[in-house]
């Protein structure tokens, strides 16, 4: 209170006046800031709330009024794993749902760009990967989803997800197989009556796979498809993304074929060492035979364990193996020949020279030279075959009757040994310095041109 009869007393009103006035423009300047800051931070936050007043996440866009058309489109991060064992694939991608809810609907042209954790309070599709064996939702820092409304009521739903999906392949032509793989995108529960499922814009709804980098395989093609998934139940939209990989065969060929083509060449390094040479030529077939051998274990080590597949470097393996185990016994086939030569020569000589004495005519036969004796031998087998004939008489003489046995027995033993022997083991080697590289040759040839080109 103030006195307004004496000057002092007025001047006392006028400043309390003026100090009442500043604090209540003070006052208001503060409240008005306050109320700015209050209002544009929680600009958004009506809308929102009016946006989810009344909104029910359990009943789907449209309810009664037809189904939701909802738009997909892949990003293909990485490809991690293929694994032939298991028959599947490791892949990280990025799916993208867009679907239009009317019940989202806001004045603007702006989006709204939500918390991931919003999403359960709106409803969103149940897409699922029919195939998959394994997935999870990446969640470093916070799971990795998004959800954008537009001010027409789109909504763009956005997951980070790492599966590990089935793929059927057929390893016939291992290492130089082409494998088509496939992701399938399903709803679990939503048939054609309620959910349909497209492709946002055709092929170029995938990204990734042109720059995709893969330790053993390339990606040659993919594209996309789409149809419908036939249960019990009923009809379910699907899409499905199929790409085809071709496998890299230059590592399988420095790692497999090409040492174990050197080891046949190796193998026939024993052609030309001389047979005498026992312990050399048997050095080298059984090395190559066992290097061959472990060369095949370690290659199935990373080779699926499928029985039913006959790849085709098992393939491959064997023809190597079965050549360089056709120089081991080409020896053992050319060394008992030499032996058997040597032994028939012997035995030859020995029956000749008791023939001869039983004549007496052994002075003949110690002068005789070889050849002269084998030429000799074969004119006496074939006047023998002719002329001479062994009876059984009493009156004969006991030197004729020896000398018609020895005779006999002697024409048994050429029979089988021209029937068993080879006149010159040395052609053996001979032969095969042409005829195992020719046919190895051929093999490859038409074992190249069938898995390539067939």
């Amino acid at each position: 209170m103030c006195s307004i009869n004496t000057v002092n007393g007025i001047q006392q009103c006028i400043n309390r006046i003026n100090n009442y006035i500043y604090f209540c423009i003070d006052t208001a300047k503060r409240y008005c800031r306050q109320g700015y800051r209050k209002w544009n931070d929680s600009q958004l936050q009506p809308t929102i709330q009016r946006l989810m007043k009344g909104y029910n996440r359990y009943l789907r866009p449209n309810f009664n009024q037809g189904p939701v058309e909802i738009g997909m489109s892949l990003d293909i991060a990485s490809i991690d794993a293929i694994s032939e064992i298991n028959m599947d694939y490791t892949a990280t991608i990025f799916l993208r749902q867009r679907w239009r809810d009317s019940r989202l609907l806001f004045p603007g042209n702006e989006s709204l760009s939500l918390d991931g954790r919003l999403v359960s309070l709106l409803w969103i599709p149940d897409t699922f990967i029919p195939d998959s064996k394994r997935s999870f939702l990446h969640d470093v820092t916070v799971e990795n989803r998004l959800i954008r409304i537009f001010s027409n009521g789109t909504v763009l739903y956005a997951l980070r997800i790492t599966a590990t999906i089935a793929c059927n392949m057929d390893l016939t032509k291992y290492p130089m197989d082409r494998q088509e793989c496939t992701l399938q995108l399903e709803s679990w529960g939503y048939n054609l009556q309620d959910v349909v499922f497209y492709w946002t814009r055709g092929n170029d709804s995938v990204k990734g796979l042109d720059t995709l980098r893969l330790a053993q395989y390339s990606v040659e093609s993919y594209y996309t498809t789409v149809s419908k998934a036939v249960y019990e139940t009923g009809f379910y939209p699907k899409l499905v993304l199929h790409f085809s990989l071709r496998r890299n065969v230059l590592f399988f060929i420095l790692e497999t074929y090409v040492p174990s083509t050197l080891l046949v060449v190796l193998s026939w390094v024993s052609f030309w060492i001389s047979q005498s040479s026992v312990p050399a030529r048997t050095c080298i077939g059984v090395t190559t035979v066992l290097t061959m051998t472990t060369l095949m274990m370690g290659a199935r080590t990373s080779l699926p364990n499928a029985n039913c597949f006959i790849k085709a470097i098992d393939v491959y393996l064997g023809i190597c193996f079965t050549f360089i185990f056709g120089a081991l016994l080409e020896y053992a086939c050319a060394h008992f020949c030499t032996m058997q030569h040597q032994t028939i020569v012997d035995v030859q000589r020995e029956l000749l020279k008791e023939f001869e004495e039983s004549n007496g005519t052994t002075h003949l036969a110690n002068s005789t030279s070889p050849k002269k004796m084998q030429k000799k031998e074969s004119t006496q087998q074939e006047t023998t075959e002719q002329s001479v004939t062994c009876e059984g008489n009493e009156a004969t003489d006991k030197k004729k009757e020896n000398g018609c046995g020895l005779s006999s027995v002697k024409q048994m033993s050429r029979r089988a040994a021209s029937m068993m022997s080879v006149e010159n083991p040395n052609n053996i080697d001979r032969h095969a310095r042409v005829f195992f590289p020719m046919v190895f040759l051929l093999v490859n040839i038409f074992y190249w041109l069938y898995y390539l080109l067939f």
